[in-house]
């Protein structure tokens, strides 16, 4: 195996790594506002008709940061990357339910929350693909 395929090896182990944290990042970020919001449903501060959108909000925050990471540790291809760390957040959110309730299904809510994990991801990877630049040298004087 040359050197060249050794670096791409490593890189694609980083880069997998990486999608793979930022979706656990998510999912601890997307509990962390959903307590919130739990909290401030039941001490009165929001209503219960709010239920849904604040968890879409909870996957979409959650998504941002978890694409950021993701996108931070890939480093190239920021759109896939920041995609494939939401999609990853929706089949753990998908694998919980699953797990907690007899029958998961996607008429019911999922489709929001696929959407919203989606966006948040796309978010990340749209704000991280720009490339910084390197601030300008100042010229020395003689």
């Amino acid at each position: 195996m040359g050197k060249k395929e050794e670096e791409q090896g490593a890189k694609l182990i980083r880069c997998g790594m990486g999608i793979v944290l930022g979706g656990v990042l998510a999912l601890a970020v997307c509990f962390v506002f959903l307590l919130a919001a739990s909290a401030a449903i039941s001490g009165g501060l929001a209503g219960e008709e709010l239920m849904y959108q604040l968890t879409i909000v909870g996957c979409v925050l959650g998504a941002f940061a978890g694409g950021v990471l993701a996108v931070r540790r890939c480093g190239s291809r920021a759109l896939i990357v920041g995609l494939t760390a939401g999609a990853v957040l929706f089949l753990l959110l998908l694998t919980i339910g699953s797990l907690c309730f007899e029958n998961v299904s996607l008429e019911a809510g999922g489709i929001g929350l696929l959407c919203g994990c989606l966006c948040g991801g796309a978010t990340a990877g749209l704000l991280g693909s720009g490339k910084k630049k390197a601030a300008p040298r100042k010229k020395r004087r003689k």
